[in-house]
């Protein structure tokens, strides 16, 4: 039976992730700042650890309760919506502490194992803008797309120590609360510049309409997610979602 640690679990992709390999039979250690008991379902091979991804301290000891671990999947991340010019520094920083900076503290945590066991499998998840970036998502399409370079150039390092480094990347979710927590950080900071204001309403005007155009499901994150733990020949980037196969494509 193997162990699977996954960040950011409180919610959307992480959520899904966790049930889905609860459900093949794994043992998962689902990790979230504030650690819930009620949004998974009671099992032996369940443990929920509080994880910061951002805290030095709470990394070190949800790594050392986890105990041995054959999968990561750095999932956890925040979402940010403005032009350059309307994003503080503050909040540039804010946003790669969390889903540059903290994926990259918890891959460290996790090595030192993977390595001595010569074997492990890392998987982080971006998104599909830094296949096509798009505008007001200049701050956050920068931190994913770090990540993704960081992904490739490490898993040449760690191909000698047979440790396996994939990236999923998902498109664009109406099943997660990443549109709404932007959409709610943006309005905490006083919304688009005026300048800027005509232009991002143009842009947002047509996603607040319905359409058939193609999404990203939690189940097509989830078989991403699946593929790149359990198939060594999967590719070095697994795009996640019809939206994010024909970006890729």
């Amino acid at each position: 039976m193997k162990t699977i640690l996954i960040t950011g679990c409180s919610s959307g992709f992480g959520l899904e992730i966790a049930r889905f390999f609860l459900d093949k039979g794994w043992r998962v250690v689902a990790t979230m700042r504030t650690p819930r008991n009620d949004i998974l379902p009671a099992s032996d091979n369940l443990k929920v650890l509080a994880l910061d991804v951002r805290d030095a301290e709470s990394i070190r000891a949800a790594v050392e309760a986890a105990g041995p671990i054959d999968v990561l999947v750095n999932n956890a991340g925040i979402g940010w919506m403005n032009v350059v010019e309307g994003t503080p520094m503050e909040t540039v920083r804010d946003i790669f502490e969390t889903n540059t900076f903290g994926t990259i503290a918890v891959t460290q945590a996790v090595l030192p194992q993977f390595r001595e066991r010569r074997a492990g499998v890392i998987v982080n998840v971006t998104s599909s803008v830094t296949l096509k970036p798009l505008p007001l998502l200049s701050a956050y399409t920068a931190s994913k797309a770090a990540v993704n370079a960081f992904t490739e150039s490490m898993a040449l390092e760690l191909e000698p120590f047979n440790v396996r480094v994939r990236v999923v990347l998902p498109g664009r979710s109406p099943q997660t609360s990443f549109g709404d927590t932007a959409r709610a950080r943006l309005q905490g900071q006083g919304g688009f510049p005026a300048p800027y204001s005509d232009f991002a309403a143009g842009i947002l005007a047509p996603r607040a309409q319905p359409s058939d155009a193609p999404v990203t499901h939690s189940a097509d994150v989830v078989a991403a997610v699946w593929q790149a733990a359990t198939d060594a020949a999967s590719p070095m980037r697994i795009p996640a979602g019809a939206d994010a196969v024909a970006l890729a494509g």
